[in-house]
């Protein structure tokens, strides 16, 4: 179950049934301490519990709890347990996922899954991203990358940032000379490290002659309230000599 569970998850296959999940917000920002609260509305009383799963990017999902309307209390996955998560109603179709005292570990998709009789299929909401901020968290630190030797006599370049952060996460923007680029960029979901940080990687493509003249591109990443910052021009790189010989 578990394994399906994932596949839907990363997949977000999309079920013809009765049953449509539709959670709100999409995305949900609150500072350490406080409580945060995700909405899930099931369009029709279906008549089975709803259950509320975490997802940290990369990783595989985990069971918090399930809950019906008619419950006097949720029933929790391993792990997870009240007063720190719980679940409340509004009406017969509308439930609230609601987590207290939230810390940087709570930064995850959190997705509200029930079961469409009608089609004897698991059916799941598009998810909410919580993002778990503080002033004491440390800034994202990156690492840049000019293009590699290989790349220089084709027409288009890539630069790569690399960002290690306490957070999944984060905002990615690049800049050439100042401004905001557009385009051309590609930046990775989020990867747990082995110290429980999370890095990230993020492409620019670029003109090869942009490169050449020397412009300055910045690599800029916030998470939260804390924001770094790198720059990378050409004749501040190593020479193509110099990078053959590292």
């Amino acid at each position: 179950m578990l394994g399906s569970l994932c596949t839907l998850i990363t997949a977000l296959t999309c079920v013809s049934g009765v049953t449509v999940v539709t959670q709100k917000p999409a995305v949900v920002t609150v500072t350490t301490g406080n409580t945060a609260t995700m909405d899930c509305n099931l369009g029709t009383d279906t008549g089975y519990v709803i259950s509320w799963y975490k997802q940290i990017p990369g990783g595989v999902p985990q069971y918090i709890l399930r809950y019906h309307h008619s419950f006097s209390s949720p029933y929790y996955g391993s792990g997870f347990s009240s007063p720190k998560f719980t679940s409340t109603h509004q009406s017969q179709t509308d439930y609230h996922l609601i987590i207290n005292n939230v810390d940087q570990s709570d930064s995850a998709v959190y997705y509200c899954i029930t079961w469409d009789g009608s089609v004897n299929e698991v059916v799941f909401g598009q998810g909410t991203k919580l993002t778990v901020t503080s002033s004491s968290l440390p800034p994202p630190v990156l690492t840049v990358f000019p293009p590699s030797t290989a790349e220089l006599p084709s027409n288009k370049v890539s630069l790569l940032c690399l960002s290690s952060q306490s957070g999944p996460f984060s905002d990615v923007t690049w800049l050439s000379g100042g401004s905001p680029v557009s385009s051309g960029i590609f930046t990775s979901t989020a990867v747990q490290q082995p110290d429980q940080t999370f890095r990230i990687s993020t492409y620019l493509t670029i003109e090869t002659s942009d490169w050449n003249r020397d412009q300055v591109y910045t690599c800029k990443v916030s998470l939260g309230s804390q924001t770094s910052e790198k720059n990378i021009k050409k004749s501040e790189c190593p020479t193509e000599e110099q990078q053959e010989t590292q």
